[in-house]
């Protein structure tokens, strides 16, 4: 990954992972790529439902685990959430027409996509979860490209999102 700014914050409860991505959702446009990584309960899903809810997805937002892509089409930008988990190999992602997405109309969520990091865009951001012993989560924000540095730096001075810089 480019070098890139870096912010942190800890959350200490799932309300409160869903209201930082919440605060992420004024500030995201078409073709906005946001990439989550965490080990499997770390709370990469409710960080999308938060960034749904704030976008106007009135459905109930899951992990797309075994469809691979659920896409929200009403919220204020489409929102395509991702979870490459069940992929094995990186050629998969044509079958699943991920490259075309991510290059479209709406704002993709990428769950598991270090997992393949050669494919994703120049420009994403890097949001990894991190469970800490108290139960609590570390998320720790990196951007990748011009307009992931831009979409950080004006969504860490949101004093909502209350990120620190690293």
């Amino acid at each position: 990954m480019a070098s890139g700014l870096t912010y942190s914050r800890k959350v200490s409860s799932a309300e409160a992972m869903k209201q930082l991505a919440a605060t992420l959702a004024p500030y995201v446009h078409p073709g906005d790529v946001i990439v989550l990584s965490g080990d499997l309960g770390a709370g990469k899903t409710q960080f999308t439902q938060g960034l749904a809810a704030a976008l106007g997805v009135r459905e109930a937002v899951c992990s797309p685990t075994f469809n691979i892509l659920l896409t929200y089409p009403e919220a204020r930008v489409p929102l395509y959430h991702f979870d490459l988990y069940r992929l094995d190999s990186e050629a998969q992602l044509e079958d699943i027409a991920f490259y075309e997405t991510v290059d479209g109309d709406g704002v993709s969520l990428v769950e598991w996509g270090d997992r393949f990091p050669d494919a994703m865009p120049y420009n994403y951001l890097d949001v990894c979860i991190v469970v800490n012993e108290d139960g609590s989560r570390t998320v720790r924000v990196r951007s990748a490209g011009d307009r992931a540095r831009q979409l950080l730096y004006v969504w860490a001075n949101d004093s909502k999102s209350r990120l620190v810089k690293c």
